[in-house]
């Protein structure tokens, strides 16, 4: 702004932002280097020229070197102001994120005190305490309801153990030890045959005869006898 605009109130100039900044700095950066990387090459070239005129044309060796000179004061002023300005820009950046992470972190305050506007620190342990009891309730309405009041009460756990533990031993015999199991022994059947199946065994053998032993009159005779 110039004297006259302070004087007279001219319009204020708008603060760039940090982005526009940082851009700006960078395409500062930049031609900056096109500059020193121009000084470089005409400070080879006036030392060149030095060295070729070196034993020829002092003069013109001398008004090389010269020159090279201020061109070499140049290329360091260049290098001082690339430093300052990649200070600044650092800086600037730096100030840039830290803006955005107090930015974002400002939104999710109020984020978090919107959530909480209506929430109530008592309330939410009432209701804490609520739950805590209601758990604690079907609690004891599952241990109640796993409970065996009326079904297998009168069993008793002793005769269980000891049943068990017979079953335990049998297996262990049969196992183990190799005794085998009792078996129910039967009588055995007799192979003579009973008196009175033998009497009809008499009786049925003269039936057996053929028609032959009929016509003997020996075997007639016999089968009187017998009868």
């Amino acid at each position: 702004m110039s004297f006259f605009g302070k004087m007279f109130g001219g319009k204020k100039e708008v603060a760039p932002t940090t982005g526009e900044a940082i851009q700006k700095l960078r395409e500062t950066e930049n031609m900056l280097i096109k500059k020193q990387e121009f000084l470089e090459a005409k400070i080879e070239d006036e030392l060149n020229i030095a060295r070729k005129n070196a034993s020829k044309n002092k003069r013109v060796a001398l008004q090389a070197l010269k020159k090279k000179k201020r061109l070499e004061k140049q290329l360091q002023q260049i290098d001082g102001t690339l430093s300052t300005i990649e200070m600044q820009r650092e800086a600037l950046e730096s100030a840039n994120t830290n803006t955005a992470v107090l930015t974002n972190m400002k939104s999710a305050a109020e984020a978090l005190k919107h959530a909480h506007q209506n929430m109530d620190v008592d309330k939410v342990h009432d209701m804490m305490d609520d739950i805590a009891e209601q758990q604690d309730v079907a609690r004891e309405i599952s241990d109640a309801i796993s409970n065996p009041v009326a079904f297998g009460a009168d069993l008793d756990d002793e005769d269980l153990e000891r049943e068990l533990d017979e079953l335990e031993q049998e297996n262990f015999d049969k196992e183990i030890i190799g005794i085998p199991e009792p078996t129910p022994t039967l009588p055995e059947a007799p192979t003579e045959d009973l008196p009175e199946k033998a009497k009809e065994k008499k009786k049925a053998a003269p039936a057996t005869t053929t028609a032959a032993d009929d016509d003997d009159p020996d075997m007639k005779q016999l089968l009187s006898w017998s009868n």
